[in-house]
């Protein structure tokens, strides 16, 4: 059932009116904290998400001004541009560095370069949309389930946190279904198969980021309440060991707070000044600094 009079089945536009509400949502909470780059590339999917589901819902519909070449292409479109920001979703949100070369130049070449010569070239010169999509869609297919398989293997490999192993199989399993969107497209599934198949997974995220939202809320909580019970230098010193410094290695970032150089920390702490040396090369390491004005800052932050 449609509805609006327009092609858009009326479980696909449930689906356009929560994921705008939880867009919005999760907008507003990544204003106040921008530094949140999961958020980010969150909102990212759930705008392709929004327009998949658009462009699919109206596309191709003849009472549109505008040829249904066009349309087809849009909404095919909006599928390939979804399909290719998933490695880049998984390479940036869950910081995993095994798929970059998917991320950046994999479904540029087997998802992108198809899209355009076929859908985009060929397919306004008169090529038949059945001929597109059952030849064009030929190398997406067998790329996507390789690109499936690679960011599981990349998932096992890089986490060895069960709860955060964990969140990204979750998130994993939510985008499965997008590899088999070629073959959906072989068998002419209808609109509603199609919805329910491709944004299922929409729940999956949306639970896994409202638990994640509670337990950030209980972090920031927790923390706020152990400042308040600390000195500054103790203050100093936590946050030296939440980035993973060692007794050691705190006791020279104090030291180096206090303006000291190397040779004087070296005085200091009874230890030769290559010694201090190697420490801070491991310290910038972990707080992911490049000089001693940045480490103190951010370790302050």
């Amino acid at each position: 059932m449609t509805v609006f009079n327009t092609e858009v089945h009326w479980v696909t536009l449930v689906f356009i009116v929560l994921e705008s509400f939880m867009f919005s949502f999760q907008l507003v909470l990544y204003l106040q904290k921008p530094a949140e780059k999961r958020r980010k590339y969150y909102l990212i999917l759930l705008m392709l998400l929004i327009l998949y589901n658009v462009a699919g819902g109206l596309f191709p519909d003849t009472d549109l001004p505008m040829s249904v070449e066009l349309q087809n292409i849009l909404a095919y479109g909006a599928g390939f541009m979804i399909a290719c920001y998933f490695p880049f979703y998984f390479y940036r949100a869950f910081n995993i560095p095994h798929l970059a070369f998917h991320a950046k130049y994999g479904v540029l070449i087997f998802l992108l370069l198809p899209f355009l010569f076929f859908f985009c070239i060929l397919y306004p010169m008169g090529v038949g949309l059945r001929t597109v999509i059952y030849v064009g869609l030929i190398i997406p297919f067998f790329y996507a389930f390789y690109m499936i398989h690679n960011i599981l293997w990349a998932i096992r490999k890089r986490f060895k946190n069960r709860k955060a192993s964990f969140d990204a199989i979750l998130s994993y399993a939510a985008v499965f279904p997008w590899a088999l969107m070629p073959a959906m497209a072989y068998l002419e599934v209808n609109q509603l198969t199609e919805v329910l198949f491709t944004n299922g997974g929409f729940i999956i995220i949306t639970v896994l980021f409202l638990r994640n939202m509670i337990e950030e809320s209980r972090k920031d909580l927790q923390t706020l309440e152990l400042i308040q019970s600390k000195t500054e230098k103790e203050i100093f010193a936590l946050r030296c060991s939440e980035i993973g410094l060692t007794p050691r290695e705190i006791e020279i970032c104090e030291l180096v707070r206090e303006g000291l150089i190397y040779k004087g920390i070296a005085d200091s702490l009874f230890i030769s000044e290559r010694t201090v040396s190697k420490h801070m090369q491991n310290i910038f390491k972990k707080a992911e600094a490049r000089n001693k004005t940045e480490l103190i800052n951010r370790i302050g932050k």
